[in-house]
């Protein structure tokens, strides 16, 4: 049986920090919120859309405005303001070639997930593509996971998720996956220590190691 090897994509694959702060800004901007720090917006990348904006606005309706507002300019702009890491596109390579088997795993809204993953040039080496639900009933790593565990038919003992948020270390360890930390993304590694990750990586050159 091939190895699965789940990746996330914000922060692991790409560099999305632009695309997905300017999102929020501009979510935040249509619903009458002052701006927030870049610090701030930043540390909203991994987590699900509804489990940042809810502390900050409160009232449910005004979260699901400021959700559609994000998407809106998402969909039109946003998915495209991202980079590929230096290093990640031969790393997804000699995976692939070395034999395991690739399942993108993401909060990202699963259509917004396979449209960038399609436009990436390493992405016909996917075998599988998970993402978040848009009415958010799947958007949490530890449903995501699962539904990736489903949908490939893969044992926990079969697998391992890498990415760059203690998001995606306690939803490998939610299903008792191993799981693999990397260092360039968004979280850091004090985090993803105390997250309870396997391994830690620096670059993407010892994914396959």
């Amino acid at each position: 049986m091939k190895p699965w090897v789940f990746l996330d994509l914000d922060g692991t694959l790409i560099d999305s920090a632009i695309g997905i702060t300017r999102c929020i800004a501009h979510a935040l901007e249509r619903v009458g919120h002052e701006p927030l720090p870049e610090a701030v917006l930043r540390s909203w990348i991994g987590p699900a859309l509804r489990t940042s904006f809810t502390p900050l606005l409160g009232d449910a309706a005004r979260v699901e405005q400021a959700v559609a507002f994000y998407l809106e300019r998402f969909e039109d702009i946003g998915w495209r303001e991202h980079s590929v890491y230096p290093g990640i596109a031969e790393a997804v390579g000699a995976l692939h070639a070395g034999g395991a088997r690739l399942c993108l795993v993401t909060a990202k809204n699963e259509p917004h997930a396979r449209r960038i993953l399609e436009h990436l040039p390493f992405g016909g080496l996917f075998d599988g593509i998970v993402g978040a639900t848009a009415d958010g009933s799947r958007s949490h790593k530890p449903q995501l996971v699962a539904e990736a565990l489903r949908r490939t038919g893969a044992t926990p003992a079969e697998a391992v998720m890498v990415g760059d948020r203690h998001l995606d270390i306690e939803g490998a360890r939610h299903h008792g996956m191993a799981s693999v930390g990397v260092l360039w993304g968004f979280g850091s590694e004090d985090e993803l220590r105390a997250a309870g990750a396997d391994r830690l990586v620096t670059e993407p050159a010892q994914l396959h190691a």
